[in-house]
């Protein structure tokens, strides 16, 4: 047995849309949001009216009521396509899953360059380490044959 529909409105200041939808959620879809309208309380359940009567006479289809642009105009609307929608959300999640794979193998690219950096820093240090001990140790040892040569001489 099919649910009974109940019939929602929605309107952004310039227009009013009313559809016929079975939950809330039905009713979203066909606004095509994702923000839950009902919560901030900018979308209601309506039990009166005109656009109440034309949704339940064609359920699923929005009614458009102008408000502030086309004052009074009312018509019907076909209901955004939520599969195209879905679609470009689903290209979207994919490009961004995708370039955060591409981030997180950068990082460990860049990880592994920066170890290898790090490396070779410790290994000249203790080049440098020994070419200074080497240096030091000449310098001494021909300071030591300088003062004694220098000693003979007086």
């Amino acid at each position: 047995m099919a649910r009974k529909l109940k019939v929602f409105c929605y309107s952004d200041g310039f227009h009013s849309w009313t559809v016929a939808a079975p939950s809330r959620a039905r009713a979203l879809e066909a606004w095509g949001v994702k923000r839950d309208l009902f919560k901030d309380g900018s979308a209601k359940e309506i039990d009166i009216g005109p656009d109440r009567e034309a949704a339940l006479a064609a359920p699923g289809e929005l009614i458009e009521r102008g408000l502030s642009v086309d004052i009074g105009k009312v018509e019907r609307t076909a209901a955004p396509k939520a599969k195209a929608k879905r679609e470009s959300d689903a290209k979207a999640l994919a490009e961004v899953e995708a370039l955060e794979a591409d981030l997180a193998a950068l990082d460990e690219a860049q990880a592994e360059e920066t170890a290898a950096m790090e490396a070779e820093r410790v290994a000249l240090d203790r080049r440098a380490a020994a070419l200074t001990g080497r240096q030091t140790k000449a310098r001494n040892d021909l300071k030591a044959k300088l003062k004694a040569a220098r000693a003979k001489l007086s």
